[in-house]
């Protein structure tokens, strides 16, 4: 596994070039100035400093608005780190206009999907919605409202700073964080980048709110923002709307302070132990680097791919698949200011440390006696310009991925990054090497006096107004048609043929950006005898497949992927083997073609098969502790009926390992040549593709192909469940989890269903608006997340109502109290016809949403063949949704929610936690 570089995981992983309105198609707003256009964005300028870009795509029924403020953690002073992270919590606490709830009420009123980040360089908020003039007014006019009349009260951060430090607890969970946190802080000695975003516990607790609103309302202003509209909406229009949301805004008459810090260069190595209870091993090594505006830093970029990818990385082949680690991670953080690169190795408990660390560091440091290869600097660029490209057709989150550019000096380094990409030679990649990979330039820890000390100067970042002087980019990317997400429309435009060994397919062709298409195929397979005691040979089965198939190995197989700019993602989960993937028009025949060779050739190499045990069995160990993964498992065991070997039966942590330690190679082949076939198999295509063609191909790959072990389902019925409550102690953990389980006899197609489904979403199911988050975030503030779900089926009736939090252990009574109490509440006085309006709105709204994403379209359509249904019982559903009355969920509740039955597991650190004041 590997960090890809920021600038393309937070800045080019989700961005796209899209057409826009040329500036002279229609007449600006008064005073609204036109700036530079690359690739089919533009930038306008208001009179108040605020910059907006716009970018419509009519293909996609969303649209996202996005505003970038450029601050974060790098402009907090002393006794106010953490600010930055406070202020992106406390903008959603309201306005004059806009009181108490009233944003996220709408937000989940409207089925919005939203949020706010905090980083080094920015903070931004997001919403993404159905597309319409009414949603994008209001989101503008509350940007806008809150820009400047955000009320930042005592009251609010009263409770909201608890909420905070919940998060930081939630973080300090993981050794990976806690140990990344401590190498900046020993890396940095003077710039802020050496802090944590999320601040030190102190400030946060003790932050005066005189301080916390003058520095809201020194940065939260129109000259240091940047506005961002994608996806299907009016630009005119919109550029008219925005100027008369943001335009009454003054442009301040105050000076934003440089900032100016800045670390000498390191003169020595330095390292840094972190001492806490685990099973994970971690080595790690941290490396100055240029900012991200620096050519440099694409060619740290690439260097950082050829190093740590998996699996065709320097460091996998020397760590991973020699033994010495269970995994390594790897990533550049470009910011705007000098950031670093970081290199991370895994071990389970019995690898040796220090073994892995000289070989971490041979690598690393040994690039000139083994300097990088033509084939190896190719193989990079085409990943990482693969990565970019695959963004190109995803519209809807443009706006916020586009922030990071920004943060990092302008929003055209998005695509000039690009160029750079395909223009940095092997000699640039081994000078950046032989500059920053070097031992005075490195933090592990330790200090290791030297006579000839070799100091590192990290360049400042270029004047990018000459850098960016002239440049225009490329061409924007063809638009794809207008769809209409709509049940009937997607109905008609789909096709639903069956091959002659019983393959069902479901055809959706149509015009997407990019020309890009999405799949789905689902392999079912046994029965429940055949399939006793298999689940761990099953689910290692499939990880294998994408580690060799047919002429192929691991490295040849991920190279071909990258060449035909496929995704594809395998897992099995109960009997069924899905696999996931998306390509371009063109390549889809090969990228067929391939997965047939990785379904039915698959090579199953030895030393694979003992790197991927290797990797789970680590997985496994570091989850034993996590209260996370231990309080669900905890209430998937409790009253389970089944037998061990069981396809429904939840093995413990201990008995997963003794599995993977038993099971052997030759079963995961001889499983392969049984149970996998595709008589019994589910394929839906969504996107641009000849449909003809994909119908000749997918018979002749798969029409002939049957599994020598019959297909039977598994049943879940509805199992009664005892209730209880479990404590369990999880040492040394910050952070606490809360689960709770209630068994629910019901089908998603029986006429109670829609209305527990809105209860639901009232109860615990809408974001950061529902009756638990209200409770335990909004009121106490005790906990960072709260919720509920509910898991119905189509087939079987063992349906389950679920509800999570997580908290400190100190806070485990009240989060007991408040979520019995408000169980008990739901129960016995309901909801209100407003939270019914709003729950309705939310779950139609959401739906739509996801029906426009091509994707999860196809998983969709895939589960309908697989039910024998069509998106005519989407559309009956929606129609029962909508005719759902106040009195018909109040009496659902009461027939299906019986506080005494709950099952209540908490899990955390609670021998050492003492009880919060309530």
């Amino acid at each position: 596994m590997r960090i890809l570089p920021l600038s393309l995981v937070l800045a080019v992983s989700l961005g796209f070039s899209l057409p826009v309105l040329a500036a002279d198609a229609a007449p600006l707003p008064a005073s609204v100035q036109a700036g530079p256009s690359v690739e089919g964005i533009t930038e306008y300028r208001l009179p108040n400093g605020l910059r907006v870009l716009l970018a419509p795509d009519a293909s996609k029924p969303t649209t996202t608005v996005n505003i970038t403020y450029l601050v974060g953690s790098r402009h907090e002073n002393y006794g106010e780190t953490g600010m930055a992270h406070l202020l992106e919590h406390l903008v959603f606490k309201g306005t004059d206009k806009l009181p108490g709830k009233t944003i996220v009420q709408e937000f989940a009123k409207r089925g919005m999907r939203f949020n706010g980040t905090t980083w080094f360089d920015r903070t931004n908020y997001y919403e993404t919605f159905a597309a319409s003039e009414e949603n994008l007014d209001w989101a503008l006019m509350m940007e806008a409202d809150r820009m400047v009349n955000s009320h930042i009260a005592r009251t609010d951060l009263d409770t909201e700073f608890s909420v905070v430090r919940n998060e930081m607890e939630m973080g300090e969970n993981s050794p990976a964080n806690i140990l990344m946190q401590q190498m900046a802080a020993s890396a940095y000695q003077w710039h802020n980048y050496g802090k944590s975003t999320i601040g030190a516990r102190t400030d946060v607790e003790n932050v005066k709110i005189e301080n916390l609103q003058a520095f809201y309302r020194l940065h939260y202003q129109p000259d240091n923002a940047v506005l961002t509209i994608t996806g299907k909406f009016d630009p005119a229009r919109t550029l008219a709307k925005v100027a008369e949301y943001f335009g009454p805004i003054p442009k301040p008459s105050r000076v934003l302070p440089a900032t100016y810090t800045r670390d000498p260069a390191q003169d020595g190595a330095r390292e840094v132990s972190v001492n806490r209870v685990g099973d994970t091993q971690i080595v790690a090594v941290q490396y100055h680097v240029a900012p991200a505006s620096h050519p440099d830093a694409v060619a740290m970029s690439l260097l950082t791919q050829i190093l740590g990818d998996t699996p065709t990385g320097r460091l996998h082949k020397a760590l991973v698949e020699k033994k010495l680690a269970a995994g390594v991670d790897a990533g550049v953080f470009e910011l705007r200011e000098p950031g670093y690169v970081l290199f991370m190795a895994q071990l389970n408990k019995t690898q040796s440390r220090d073994a892995a660390r000289k070989a971490l560091l041979g690598v690393l440091e040994g690039l000139g006696k083994q300097p990088i290869s033509a084939a190896e600097l190719q193989r990079a660029k085409t990943a990482l310009l693969n990565n970019f490209d695959k963004t190109l057709s995803d519209p809807v989150a443009f706006g916020v991925s586009l922030s990071e550019a920004i943060a990092a000096g302008d929003w055209r380094l998005l695509f000039l990054q690009r160029d750079q990409i395909e223009a940095t030679t092997l000699a640039d990649v081994q000078r950046v090497a032989g500059n920053y990979l070097r031992e005075s330039n490195r933090t592990l820890g330790q200090f290791i006096p030297t006579d000839k000390p070799q100091r590192t100067e990290i360049p400042a970042a270029p004047e990018l107004d000459k850098v960016l002087a002239g440049y225009q980019g490329r061409a924007a990317l063809a638009a794809g048609e207008t769809f209409d997400p709509s049940p009937a429309n997607i109905e008609a435009r789909t096709e639903r043929l069956t091959l002659k060994n019983g393959m069902q397919l479901a055809l959706l062709p149509k015009q997407t950006r990019g020309n890009t298409v999405s799949g789905v195929l689902k392999l079912r397979m046994g029965d429940e005898k055949s399939l006793f005691k298999r689940s761990t040979v099953m689910e290692l089965s499939a990880e294998m497949l994408l580690r060799g198939a047919g002429k192929l190995n691991r490295q040849q197989l991920a190279d071909q992927l990258e060449q035909l700019k496929a995704k594809v993602e395998i897992e099995h989960s109960g009997q069924t083997l899905s696999v996931q993937f998306e390509t371009r028009r063109q390549q889809l025949p090969q990228l067929l073609a391939l997965l047939r060779s990785v379904l039915r050739e698959p090579t199953f190499p030895a030393a694979e098969f003992d790197t991927l045990r290797t990797e789970a069995l680590t997985a496994l160990e570091d989850q034993m502790r996590q209260p996370e993964a231990l309080g669900q498992l905890a209430l998937a065991r409790h009253d389970n009926p089944y037998p061990k070997g069981d396809l429904r039966y939840s093995a413990s942590f201990e008995e997963q390992i003794a599995e993977l330690k038993a099971v052997k190679l030759s079963e995961l082949k001889s499983f392969q040549q049984r149970f996998y076939g595709a008589q019994n198999a589910q394929l839906a295509l969504v996107g641009d593709f000849d449909a003809p063609a994909a119908k000749a191909q997918l018979a002749q790959l798969f029409g002939d192909w049957r599994a020598r072990e019959a297909y039977a389902r598994v049943a879940e019925p509805f199992q009664p469940v005892k209730p209880a409550t479990l404590s369990l102690e999880t040492p040394d953990k910050a952070n606490a989890a809360y689960f709770g389980g209630l068994p629910v006899q019901l089908l998603d197609s029986s006429a109670d269903y829609p209305a527990l489904a809105l209860a639901a979403r009232v109860l615990g199911g809408g974001a950061l608006k529902n009756r638990l988050m209200d409770r335990l975030r909004q009121k106490e503030g005790i906990s960072y997340g709260a919720g509920s779900w509910l898991q119905v089926g189509g087939l079987d009736d063992g349906g389950s109502l679920g509800l999570y939090a997580i908290y400190a252990p100190s806070n485990r009574l009240r989060v007991e109290n408040a979520v019995r109490e408000e169980v008990a509440k739901l129960v016995e006085a309901g909801i209100s016809q407003q939270e019914l309006d709003e729950a309705r709105s939310g779950l139609l709204q959401a739906a739509t949403i996801a029906r426009s994403q091509d994707g999860s379209l196809a998983s969709s359509l895939s589960n309908q063949l697989f039910l024998q249904r069509t998106m005519r019982f989407t559309a009956e559903q929606e129609a029962r949704v909508q005719a759902v009355t106040l009195e018909q969920v109040n009496a659902v509740i009461k027939r299906y929610i019986d506080p005494s039955k709950l099952v209540h597991v908490y899990a955390g650190d609670f021998a050492q936690a003492k009880p919060a004041a309530q």
